[in-house]
Parts: C-alpha cells; sequence; structure tokens
C-alpha cells in the first residue's frame, strides 16, 4: 500500500484517523471535499442510523458514518483483498459495529432480510449498478431512508425516489436521495 493508499476520516469520534486499502482496480475513495458535503447535507451526526456501504470499496463512506454515531454499518465488497482492509481497519478504530460482506452487491441486497437508514453507493461508474441498485433499495429500507449516490454522469431513478441535494467535484457528480414516505415498496 502506498502513501495514495489511504484516506482521513474527517468528522466524528475517529477524526484524522487513516484507513489504508489496497490497489483494486476501479477503487477510488470519495473525496474529502466531497465527504465534507455529504455529511453536512445528512447532518453531521448519524446518531442510532443503521447504514449500509453497497459497494464499500476504501470503506470512507462506512467508517465516516461510524465514526459520526452510526449505530450499525454493513459493508459488501466483492474484492478479497479489499475486504481484509475493510476488516483489519475496522479492528483498528474499535468499530464494534461493523460487517464486512465479501460478495456481490445486487446479489446480497436480493437476500438480505434487514433494513437501512441511509445507503451509500459508490460503485464502479462504467457500470449500471447505481441504477440497478437504487430500484433495488427500497425494499431494504426504513420509511424516510436515504441514499447517497456518486456517478460518472446524472441520475434519474424515479420514484420512489426524491433528489433532495446533488453536486459535483471534477468528474464525480453525487446526490442524495430520499425514498418518498408514501412508497408501498418501503421495508415495513
Amino acid at each position: 500500500m502506498t502513501a495514495r493508499n489511504r484516506v482521513r476520516i474527517i468528522g466524528g469520534d475517529w477524526r484524522s484517523r487513516i484507513v489504508r486499502f489496497p490497489d483494486a482496480a476501479g477503487l477510488r475513495p470519495t473525496p474529502d471535499r466531497v465527504r465534507e458535503t455529504l455529511f453536512n447535507w445528512l447532518g453531521q451526526r448519524l446518531d442510532g442510523l443503521a447504514c449500509l456501504d453497497l459497494f464499500a470499496g476504501s470503506g470512507a463512506l462506512g467508517f465516516e458514518a461510524l465514526s459520526r454515531g452510526a449505530s450499525r454499518v454493513v459493508m459488501v465488497e466483492r474484492d478479497r483483498a479489499t475486504c481484509a482492509a475493510l476488516r483489519t481497519n475496522g479492528t483498528a478504530l474499535g468499530a464494534s459495529n461493523l460487517e464486512v460482506i465479501e460478495g456481490d452487491g445486487l446479489a446480497w441486497l436480493a437476500r438480505a432480510r434487514e433494513s437501512f437508514d441511509c445507503v451509500f453507493l459508490d460503485p464502479p461508474y462504467a457500470s449500471d449498478l447505481a441504477v440497478r441498485s437504487l430500484a433495488a433499495l427500497p425494499a431494504r429500507l426504513n420509511p424516510g431512508a436515504r441514499a447517497y449516490v456518486e456517478s460518472a454522469d446524472a441520475l434519474d431513478p424515479g420514484a420512489p425516489w426524491h433528489l433532495l441535494r446533488e453536486g459535483r467535484a471534477g468528474a464525480v457528480r453525487f446526490a442524495l436521495y430520499e425514498l418518498e414516505p408514501s412508497s408501498e415498496n418501503a421495508h415495513e
């Protein structure tokens, strides 16, 4: 792992702690500036929220959520070495409320039975995984849940999603969606 294979947690209990990750194709952590914007949108604290980091990669978003009080974070990542790094970082941080799952994000989502309040989606840009994930998520979400999405292009997921905020930083487009409260697809 080189110096560039690390990311700093920017807020919460673990502020300034470093998370290291291996070289992996397509792995690009969410930049500090974008994470700062996201957590300003979500509120600085995520106390009591169950979060899902569906294409975890470096784990920057999930670790940031844990640092800010999330009650639980599930990270799903398909790369074995990256999963090992996520587990190592979780242990180093003392993250007892972290579960790292090695596997395909959409396949895991199809069989998952728990529900979440906040989801982080940062799949490979050259894929349709963001749109497919947004379509599959409502059954696993609590009413009023929010989903943060990074992509190369603007997305329009349509109902039951409502766009709350969006931004751009270089080639990264990012948006925060909320599950419409009246959605019949929401987990009950």
